[in-house]
C-alpha cells in the first residue's frame, strides 16, 4: 500500500510540475513571437514538412469522417426516410466538431511525436546547448517557427479537411443511400453553418497550440539519453490527445454561453 501511494504520490507531483511547465513554455513561446524576429527559413521548411507533407493524410481523414457520419445515420434514415436532414446533421458534425478534432489528433500523431522526437534528439546531442552557447536563444530558434507552421498548417488543413469531409458525406449518401446530390446540398444550405465553421477554425487554432506546446515542452526537456527520447515521444502523444479533448470541451462550453 506504501508504495501504491508513493507511486501515485509521485506521478500525481510529477504530472503538476509537467503542468507548469507547458504553460511556462507557452508563455515564453508567445513572447519570442513579439516582435517577430523569429528564423524565417526555419518557418518555411517548418511549413513545408509539416502542412504541405501533412495534406493527402489530411485529406484521407477528412474523406472518411464523412463517409463515416454517413453510415451512422444509414439505419434512421432508411427507417424514417428523412433524406433531407443528412446533409444538415454532416454539415454540423463535420465542421464544428468531428472535422477539427480528428483532424487535431491525426496531426498531432504526426506532426507532434515527430517534433518532441527532432528536439529530443537535439538535446540528446547537445546541439541545444551549443545554440546558448552561442548566445541564441532554443526558444526563439526552434519553437517559435514550430508554433507559427503547426498553428497555421492546422488551420488552413482543417478548411480542406471540412471541405473533403462534405465531399466524402455526398459521395457516401449518394452511393450508400442513393439520396441524390441536391437533396445534400439542399440540407446543408437549410441550416446556417457559418458558426459551426468559424468554431471548427477556432478549435484548429487551439488544437495547434497544443500540439506545439506540448511536443516543444517534452523534446527540450528530454534526459536520459536515447531512451529519454523514446519515454518523450509517448508522453508527448498522450498529453497531445489529452489536451485537445480539454480545449475542444473549453471551447464548446464557452462557445455556447456565448
Amino acid at each position: 500500500m506504501k508504495a501504491l501511494l508513493a507511486a501515485f504520490g509521485g506521478d500525481f507531483l510529477e504530472s503538476i510540475a509537467r503542468v507548469g511547465s507547458l504553460n511556462v513554455m507557452f508563455y515564453k513561446t508567445l513572447k519570442s513571437l513579439f516582435p517577430p524576429r523569429y528564423d524565417r527559413e526555419e518557418l518555411f521548411r517548418q511549413l513545408h514538412r509539416i502542412g504541405v507533407r501533412s495534406l493527402p493524410i489530411v485529406v484521407l481523414t477528412a474523406l472518411l469522417v464523412g463517409v463515416i457520419m454517413v453510415l451512422q445515420s444509414m439505419t434512421y434514415v432508411r427507417k424514417t426516410g428523412a433524406s433531407g436532414f443528412v446533409g444538415a446533421g454532416a454539415g454540423l458534425a463535420v465542421l464544428s466538431e468531428l472535422g477539427p478534432s480528428l483532424i487535431g489528433l491525426m496531426f498531432s500523431g504526426r506532426v507532434g511525436a515527430n517534433a518532441a522526437a527532432e528536439l529530443g534528439n537535439m538535446v540528446v546531442s547537445e546541439q541545444v546547448e551549443a545554440l546558448r552557447a552561442l548566445a541564441i536563444d532554443p526558444i526563439r530558434f526552434l519553437v517559435a517557427p514550430r508554433f507559427v507552421a503547426i498553428v497555421t498548417s492546422l488551420v488552413l488543413l482543417t478548411v480542406v479537411g471540412d471541405l473533403f469531409g462534405l465531399v466524402g458525406g455526398a459521395m457516401a449518401c449518394h452511393w450508400l443511400l442513393d439520396i441524390d446530390w441536391r437533396t445534400f446540398h439542399a440540407g446543408l444550405m437549410e441550416v446556417d453553418l457559418l458558426d459551426d465553421f468559424i468554431v471548427g477554425l477556432i478549435k484548429a487554432a487551439a488544437f495547434g497550440g497544443v500540439i506545439s506546446t506540448v511536443s516543444s515542452n517534452y523534446g527540450l526537456t528530454v534526459t536520459g539519453g536515447a531512451q529519454g527520447v523514446g519515454r518523450a515521444v509517448n508522453g508527448c502523444v498522450v498529453t497531445t490527445a489529452l489536451g485537445i479533448f480539454i480545449a475542444d470541451y473549453v471551447i464548446t462550453w464557452v462557445w455556447f454561453q456565448i
